[in-house]
């Protein structure tokens, strides 16, 4: 059935004259006017306080924000005081004279410091009862029924930590059907009010709950839209089947912007199932905040005609708009939401106007506090005569009361969003409430601030940069270096291509790859299979193995290509990086998939290493060419010049875990820096290697200035490695393997005229503290994924967890249930997590780990695994001693140990007592802690309140010292410093005592 084309729609300016006329009657309704009584009330309550100095002082308001956040992980009132009084001392706070007296204490223990918790937290808890309906139901219930005397309707939103695993995917769904029985059983004893139960003589539920559709599945991605699709659509039908059955409306809430096309489909679909098409009692969320949202709306109104039943669209302006800046800028990606809040009123409008044109289709519910947005709706609705049940206007709980009481006295249907639940899970809700009532732009700001009515109620136009369609991620600020953009998994097109690339490949495994030597492919004797760790009799490419004497020929064609090599300018070598670069990025999805096929690193995981390895030939091509100008000392009579040169044969070894980043980022440092390059990837990862060896061939390296040398390690790896002719070792791989290589490199040979430079990375024993102040929400998440991400074969892993004793039962039971939600198997499958280790021998080794922490320590969970593949479940120890073997020695694999400590000093220490300092990471709301973390934690990279493993060129240089490694950070500024050799030439230039002085004629 082909749908009904939708209306066009009215010109906007049609309307004007009565959306005026409606919001000054708002506005002169709602505007407060205090007598003095009140303003003296207000001047001694504390919660007016607190929204009084945030909107008066943006350095306050970011503290003190900060402070509310961590509040109710705040067990004591000296813990309270103590932080309080660190995040109101920063440097950016002017404080208030009536906070200076309050913080005037020397001892948080002390009866000040006491007085000051007791000031400030109970005012922090009254004011989250301003936006909170209550912790308990019957608290909830009684915020209700005051509402309907109001002639309020309502509708509930549970309030709960951030859905991080299956249990409590299934305790949310539990929730919110004991929620719905209750109120409904509530909802009884609730006479009927005509201006909300009722509309064209039927009867509306008194009942109505929000959800989140992704809280119903904890490992919901759109990379895994089947897995997504199949995780939440169960807990849908079960949640629906039971409103009907208890007579309540649903309607399901919108998040974060990478949610919502999959979002909109699984809605879709289901309600077009033949057992929910009839329902009018289901609503769904669109933010006009984003820039496709009108087109998504377009979509809505279609798909309503061929539905044939109207489904309610509620429409807000979206609260994340810092978090999808900050999400684009961060990953490089066109920002999805308007950069001006004039351009979202402005498409809020437009799309006001498209719902109630479109309202026999569609019910319209507009939830906005600007008295414009409301007033523009309203004039609609009068001037086309919309059926009551057709449109409802909405607030959010505590924000707008005047507003809304007006409303409804206007003889609107107004529903108040109503939040419920405890304080520490409601406080990111908290926060988004207190951000949106002192930002600038805010109308309930501006009204308070008595703006002129004029410029509150203009008619807004999209902003001259919104209009362009300028969705650049950064907006005005630009980044020191630009990285390669991720590929975004959220857009369809994107998934597709993806999966077709894996399907490509797959039809070239199986073929045969050779050492390179001279520009020519040359045989060999020996042969290594590289198979798919998921799959181990899938051959994915059968590697000759170059013998000693090809090595040794190898070497010779690069001594004699050095001279030349050396000889380019800087800014050819640096070209042809670029051009590397740019191959890379066409051949994107391809090189993702050899990834997956031949390392067994989930498609999610690879992709960030593809976009690494193309950083790196930019990053290291602008550095070249910075370097290449070299530093002048000039004085009068005397020139001074400090210029680099290459050092001459560069050997690079590489691993296999990161088999396209590290590989491509040690070649390429040692060739744009003049250097000629004997490549020698990992066994099992030299397929991957051939192709990089091919990219760099075809972006113009020189045939004999890189050899490709897939070699055994133990024989050819160490003949170049003693050769004389070597200059510099390039290493990234085992502790053993990389001190014999130091050793060894420091040999003096027969013939050889230098000495050896070496950097070797050499992994690490990384740990993650859990302090007593810390996000658990964020904490959970950030051990899993850095412990269990590429299985824990990333050189970055998280291995040990340091946690406070105060919150470590609590973060026990969330880590052990968040790992048992993963999902183990093979890494093609869009929704692994957690695939194979790389062969037989990790899976060995790993496993002889596990059975030592059997011995050691208290085996919390082991996952099972596959049998078929090199497959390692994810496994979790706790009552782990810190010096026990588990927790000192590298084990390369999904193993955790989790170790309690009495208090953050503990901890430090414990973090600090290994042979390594590769990464670290803290979780905490602490400002003490995470100064001294800064200082104290002995990594090369530390992390705090995020995951450890991912670093990003130049945003965050990788590399450790200890037995960690040594030499400089990866894709930082001095890294190519390493492959240069500086030089200083001082000329004289005066002749017969003249020489020329700068200034003087």
């Amino acid at each position: 059935m082909v749908a009904p084309a939708i209306k066009p729609q009215t010109d906007p300016l049609h309307y004007e004259a009565k959306t005026l006329a409606i919001a000054t009657a708002l506005l002169g309704a709602t505007r407060e006017k205090k007598n003095l009584f009140a303003q003296m009330r207000d001047q001694m309550r504390w919660d007016d306080k607190i929204m009084d100095f945030a909107m008066a002082n943006p350095g306050l308001k970011v503290q003190l924000f900060r402070f509310i956040d961590a509040l109710p992980a705040l067990r004591s009132k000296p813990e309270i005081a103590r932080h309080l009084q660190e995040y109101l001392s920063a440097d950016e706070v002017e404080l208030p004279n009536v906070l200076k007296g309050l913080l005037n204490f020397t001892d948080p223990d002390s009866a000040p410091g006491k007085l000051a918790a007791t000031t400030v937290a109970p005012a922090v808890e009254t004011l989250a009862y301003r936006y909170i309906s209550g912790e308990k139901m019957d608290q909830a219930i009684k915020a209700i029924e005051r509402m309907r005397k109001d002639k309020l309707t309502f509708t509930m939103d549970l309030l709960g930590e951030a859905v991080i695993t299956e249990e409590e995917a299934q305790a949310y769904l539990q929730r919110y059907l004991d929620i719905m029985a209750q109120l409904s059983n509530a909802a009884k004893n609730w006479k009927t009010i005509d201006a909300i139960d009722v509309a064209e003589g039927r009867e509306l539920s008194k009942v109505q709950v929000s959800v989140k559709l992704t809280a119903f599945y904890s490992q919901f991605d759109p990379l895994d839209e089947a897995g997504s699709r199949a995780g939440v659509s169960d807990s849908i039908r079960t949640l629906l089947r039971r409103a009907q059955e208890l007579g309540v409306m649903v309607h399901f809430d919108m998040e974060q912007y990478k949610y919502k096309d999959l979002t909109l489909a699984i809605l879709k679909d289901i309600l077009l199932e033949d057992e929910f098409r009839q329902r009018d009692d289901i609503g769904v969320t669109l933010q006009a905040y984003l820039q496709d949202s009108y087109e998504d709306l377009q979509d809505l109104v279609t798909w309503a005609k061929q539905r044939g039943t109207p489904v309610s669209v509620r429409l807000v302006k979206g609260a994340y708009w810092d978090q999808e800046t900050i999400t684009a800028r961060q990953n490089d990606w066109p920002s999805p939401v308007y950069s001006q809040k004039v351009s979202t009123d402005a498409n809020f409008e437009r799309m006001t106007r498209l719902l109630l044109e479109n309202h026999e289709y569609l019910y319209a519910a507009i939830g906005s506090h600007n008295v414009r947005s409301q007033a523009y709706a309203m004039a609609i609705a009068e001037e086309l005569h919309i059926p009551k049940r057709n449109i409802e206007l909405q607030v959010l709980y505590g924000m707008a009361d005047k507003l809304a009481k007006t409303l409804a006295d206007q003889g609107y249907r107004v529903r108040v969003y109503t939040p419920f639940g405890e304080l520490i899970p409601g406080m990111s809700y908290l926060i988004r409430r207190l951000l949106e009532n002192t930002a600038n732009s805010s109308f309930l700001r501006q009204n308070l601030e008595d703006t002129p009515v004029e410029t509150l109620l203009a008619a807004p136009e999209f902003a001259e940069e919104d209009l362009a369609g300028e969705q650049g991620g950064h907006g005005d600020w630009e980044p020191p270096f630009p990285n390669a953009a991720d590929t975004d998994y959220a857009i369809a097109v994107k998934r597709t291509e993806a999966f077709a690339a894996l399907k490509a490949v797959r039809q070239q495994i199986g073929q045969r790859y050779s050492p390179i030597i001279d520009g020519e492919a040359v045989n060999t004797e020996a042969f290594f299979d590289s198979v798919n760790p998921s799959n181990p009799k899938e051959l994915i490419g059968k590697v000759g193995m170059a013998s000693q004497e090809q090595a040794e020929r190898a070497i010779a064609v690069a001594k004699a290509a050095f001279p030349a090599w050396a000889a380019t300018p800087a800014k050819e070598r640096a070209n042809i990086l670029r051009r590397a670069a740019d191959i890379m990025e066409a051949r994107r999805h391809e090189l993702n998939a050899w990834i997956v096929l031949e390392v067994g690193k989930p498609l999610g995981q690879a992709d960030p290493e593809t976009s690494e390895a193309i950083d790196f030939c930019r990053f290291y091509a602008d550095e070249m060419e910075r370097l290449d100008g070299g530093y002048a000392y000039d004085y009068p009579g005397e020139t001074n010049r400090y210029r680099y040169f290459p050092h001459g044969i560069g050997l690079v070894i590489s691993p296999w875990n990161f088999p396209l980043a590290i590989t491509t980022g040690m070649t390429v440092a040692s060739l744009v820096a003049g250097n000629c390059t004997l490549m020698k990837p990992a066994e099992n990862s030299s397929v991957i290697g051939a192709k990089i060896a091919e990219i760099l061939y075809e972006a113009g390296i020189p045939k004999g200035v890189l050899q490709f040398l897939p070699a055994k390690g133990s024989t050819v790896g160490a003949y170049m490695v003693e050769h004389p002719d070597i200059h510099m070792i390039t290493f990234t791989g085992s502790r053993a393997v990389g001190c014999r290589i130091y050793a060894e490199a420091a040999q003096l040979r027969p013939g050889q005229k230098h000495l050896k430079r070496v950097v070797a990375e050499m992994g690490g024993k990384n740990g993650i503290i859990i302090d007593e102040s810390a996000d658990l929400d964020q904490a959970v998440q950030g051990v899993v994924y850095s412990a269990f991400g590429y299985s824990g074969q990333k050189c970055s892993a998280c291995s040990r967890v340091m946690v406070v004793e105060s919150v470590y039962d609590t973060f026990m039971h969330r880590l052990v249930e968040a790992t048992r939600s993963l999902q183990v198997g093979i890494a093609e499958d869009p929704g692994t997590f957690v695939g194979p280790v790389v062969d037989a021998a990790a899976q060995a080794k790993i496993k002889e780990y596990i059975e030592k922490g059997n011995q050691e320590a208290t085996l919390a969970l082991e996952m099972p695994a596959p049998d078929t593949g090199y497959f390692v479940g994810p496994t979790v120890f706790t009552d782990v001693a810190p010096d026990a073997v588990i927790a000192q020695e590298e084990i390369f694999g999904p193993v955790l140990a989790v170790i309690r400590v009495k208090d953050f000093d503990e901890a430090l220490t414990v973090a600090n007592n290994t042979d390594y300092g590769l990464t670290g990471g803290l979780y905490s709301r602490t400002p003490s802690h995470i100064d001294r973390v800064q200082n104290e934690f002995a990594v090369g990279n530390l992390y705090i309140n995020r995951s450890i493993t991912g670093a990003i060129v130049s945003r965050q240089p990788f590399g450790g010292f200890k037995m960690s490694g040594v030499g400089s950070k990866a894709g930082g500024p001095d890294y190519l410093l390493q492959f240069l050799e500086p030089r200083h030439v001082s000329e004289n230039v005066q002749r017969q005592g003249f020489a020329p002085i700068e200034g003087v004629d």
